[in-house]
Parts: structure tokens; sequence; C-alpha cells
């Protein structure tokens, strides 16, 4: 055990200095994409955001979604689907498991 305990002491500082170079330039590409995707939104975002609602709820009184193309009816189900599954994990999050989560 002792020669265990003198082996892994001796590397040590040799994994560590391994571990920080490779993780260096990951860790500068994960902080480059934090600082943008991860602000808040301006003002001009939440404008837009609400003239897309609008423009939804207008185009369901008057059915203009029925002309859609399939690539864009797709999208928007895909997306109503991610929108529907973070719904589901929040909720999972919240309850602390998913063992006997009744929908």
């Amino acid at each position: 055990m002792a020669k265990f305990v003198r082996n892994f002491a001796e590397k040590a500082p040799g994994l560590v200095s391994a571990a920080v170079n490779y993780s260096k330039p990951l860790l500068a590409t994960f902080w480059q994409y934090t600082k943008v995707e991860l602000v808040p939104p301006t003002p001009a975002e939440l404008l837009a955001a609400i003239q897309s609602a609008k423009k939804i709820i207008q185009s369901a009184k008057t059915g203009s979604f029925k002309h859609l193309t399939v690539k864009e009816a797709v999208l928007n189900g895909l997306v109503a689907t991610e929108v529907w599954m973070w719904f589901y994990v929040g909720e999972i999050i919240g309850k602390h498991g998913i063992v006997g989560y009744d929908v």
C-alpha cells in the first residue's frame, strides 16, 4: 500500500499538469460560446419574440398555417416537440426523479 501511495504521489503532479494542458483550449472554447449564448435577451430580441408570437396567433386564427411547406411544418413540429420535452425535463428535475412520474 505504501508503494502505491508513493507512486501516486510521484505521478500526481505530472497527471495534473497534463489534465490542465489538455483542458485549457477546451475551456477557452466553452467560455467563448458561453459569453455569446447564455446572455439574457436584449429588449430588441424580446420585441421580436413578441411579434413572432403575435404572428403565430394570427396564423392560427386565419388558418394560413395550412399553406406551409412540408419542410416548414416539420421544422415547426420539431421546435414544438423540443419545447414540450424541455417542459417534461423541468418537471422531472423539479420532482427530483422520474420514478412514479404521472403525466
